[in-house]
């Protein structure tokens, strides 16, 4: 399963610590040599401050060696660095842990006025609070996320949008709030990263470039949050395929994440108006990504090919059991992929053999005849069993009115506000031209 793996091109747009949950798992897949991922681990963490970590990865990779004197040398120097650190910034851990002071935070309109609160009141000021976030950053790299993430959000609080340490502070919770697992937290904290980045581009000079990395990379993060929380699979599909900016750093800068975005329209039924799109750029980036579950719908909804659908559904199979983000997926994916196919199917024949059908969805007849009753009672097909012929027999399917709607509005409010922002940008490059006209 290593052809189809992603996790070297995952992790290219990853913090040192995202990577190690993938690292664990292809370890648990036996995908790599054990050697190897023992040794890419060691790497990692040499650029860390989790040293008692590296002590025990480098036991396992060479048990006869002794542990050097400079991995020992270095835990004491962490230890002793967190501890000055931590007395640097005493003053504002006292107050946060304030009952009153929580009370008023919260009725706080902007950073503006809580620090002006604290240094009227507690004598606090923003230099220690640039101190805290160093304090965060610190710990974060100790692998203790949970207080990196208190830490943070105070931080968020207080410093203005055009602060130095804001950007940082924005990725540094996200990050933290997905390694602690904290799924609800991290959405909330991915939308305010998205809309700064998307709202501020003077925050990066103006500069293309860099928006486009900051866009790569916020895709790749999001896929621990779109692949973990309840609603994610809906905010996938409106992030990566309807909004034009991650759209095109999806074509531009990482092609890969099409499987993710495949995959998540294939396992929500209601975003099924979203296919038409969604196969329309995998056939434009054909020629730079394929795999099976891209492939996959080419050939049911592009070539029409339900044999070559067949197979590739069998071997989406193996993709998403060794598929880091996609492995809790595996049961609604495979139920999914058969009805994609038994739908399409039903559109082109009005009499279909039960046998022949069991041989396209990879299931032996009686357990596909079971699986087509029961989803003819809950999808409300207009379909009827002859089991004596061993035929399903299709009545007419006309779209009703409601759902042709739904199908047309699906989307609308994400590409209105698409067309807003180009008009809006539009009517400041004439205001500046014009301007720019006047001055000269």
């Amino acid at each position: 399963m290593a052809k189809f793996d992603l996790t070297s091109k995952v992790a290219q747009y990853l913090d040192r610590h995202l990577v190690f949950p993938l690292l664990e798992f292809v370890s648990a897949k036996e995908t790599y040599n054990m050697k190897d991922l023992l040794k890419a681990k060691l790497d990692i963490l040499s650029k860390t401050n989790m040293i008692d970590y590296a002590i025990d990865i480098r036991k396992e990779l060479y048990p006869e060696e002794e542990v050097p004197e400079d991995l020992k040398e270095r835990r004491s120097h962490v230890v002793a660095q967190l501890h000055q650190l931590q007395e640097e910034v005493e003053p504002i851990l006292k107050v946060l842990d304030d009952e009153e002071f929580t009370k008023n935070m919260e009725t706080m309109r902007d950073s503006k006025t809580l620090i002006n609160y604290l240094t009227n009141t507690y004598k606090i000021n923003i230099e220690m609070v640039d101190s805290l976030h160093t304090l965060a950053k610190y710990r974060y790299e100790c692998g203790m996320y949970a207080v990196s993430t208190s830490y943070l959000y105070f931080c968020l609080l207080v410093l203005p949008p055009n602060d130095k340490h804001y950007l940082s502070a924005l990725w540094g919770k996200l990050a933290s709030e997905i390694l602690y697992q904290n799924w609800d937290s991290a959405l909330e904290d991915l939308n305010k990263l998205r809309e700064y980045i998307d709202s501020s581009p003077s925050q990066f000079g103006g500069n293309a470039l860099q928006l486009l990395q900051q866009r790569t990379w916020l895709i790749h993060w999001s896929l621990f949050v779109f692949f973990n929380h309840e609603l994610g699979r809906e905010y996938i599909i409106d992030m990566f395929l309807y909004r034009p900016h991650y759209l095109n750093a999806i074509q531009t800068m990482c092609p890969h994440i099409l499987r993710y975005l495949a995959t998540a329209v294939i396992i929500n039924p209601g975003r099924r108006s979203a296919l038409k799109d969604v196969v329309k750029v995998i056939q434009q980036e054909s020629y730079t990504y394929r795999d099976p579950i891209t492939e996959f719908l080419e050939h049911l909804y592009v070539n029409f090919d339900f044999e070559g659908a067949r197979q590739k559904l069998h071997e989406c199979k193996s993709v998403v059991e060794n598929d880091f983000f996609l492995i809790s997926c595996h049961d609604a994916f495979v139920e999914n992929a058969r009805l994609m196919i038994f739908e399409t199917f039903c559109r082109i024949h009005q009499c279909i053999s039960i046998g022949m059908l069991a041989e396209k969805l990879n299931m032996n007849p009686d357990e596909a005849e079971c699986w087509i009753v029961n989803l003819i009672r809950k999808a409300g097909l207009d379909a009827k069993i002859d089991s004596k012929l061993g035929h399903v027999v299709m009545g007419a399917q006309p779209l009703s009115p409601y759902q042709q709607l739904i199908e047309k509005i699906d989307s609308l409010s994400v590409r209105s506000e698409t067309l807003c922002g180009i008009i809006d940008k539009r009517l400041s490059q004439r205001s500046d031209i014009r301007w720019g006209n006047q001055h000269f």
